[in-house]
This record gives C-alpha cells, structure tokens and sequence, in this order.
C-alpha cells in the first residue's frame, strides 16, 4: 500500500516504514504527524484519486528530525557591468518515519 500525500508546496509517494525528508514542520522530536491532504491511495484492490484529495484518508508519520541541509552557493552576476553578488543557503527540512496509512 502506498499513498500520495502533499505538504510544503511538494508531493511525495510514501509506503509504511520510509523515511522522508520535508519542508519544516513546526512540531518537536519524537512528535507524531498527521498528513490529510492525501492525493491517492494505492492498494491491493486498485487506485484511488482524489478530487483534490481523497476524503478520510490519513497518513500518520512520527518526527525523527528538525535540521538544515548542506550549504549551497548562490552566484549572481552581470556581465561587463562589474555587478556581482555571493550567497550562502541552507534549506531547513523536517525529517518524518511513515508510520501507518489509513485509507
């Protein structure tokens, strides 16, 4: 069984038991979270989708994580103009352990 679930803006296919990083979620470590805007559902029987989203269903995950992500370079420039501007990002994430999906 798998489902489709949507959070921060993304969509993400998930089975029990996968571990999936997403954009930060405002809760603690050890926390459970209940993801209900579920796109589709996978199952022995076929597949349902939803318009948007497919009513009832849930997914629960528990928190394992509050982190950033590797430092990346942001370099813009314009040419012939002198004009030049370096960045530093790091992306905050929240790291979840999918623990049941209830259609």
């Amino acid at each position: 069984m798998y489902a489709v679930i949507e959070t921060g803006g993304k969509q993400y296919q998930v089975k029990e038991g996968d571990v999936v990083f997403v954009e930060k979620l405002d809760c603690e470590v050890d926390q459970t979270v209940s993801f209900d805007k579920v796109v589709a559902v996978g199952t022995d029987n076929g597949l349902k989708i939803g318009t948007p989203y497919v009513s009832g269903a849930t997914v629960e995950a528990k928190v394992l994580k509050n982190g950033k992500s590797k430092k990346i370079t942001v370099f813009t420039y314009k040419p012939k103009k002198g004009s030049k501007r370096k960045q530093g990002h790091r992306q905050h994430y929240t790291s979840v352990k999918i623990e049941a999906i209830k259609a």
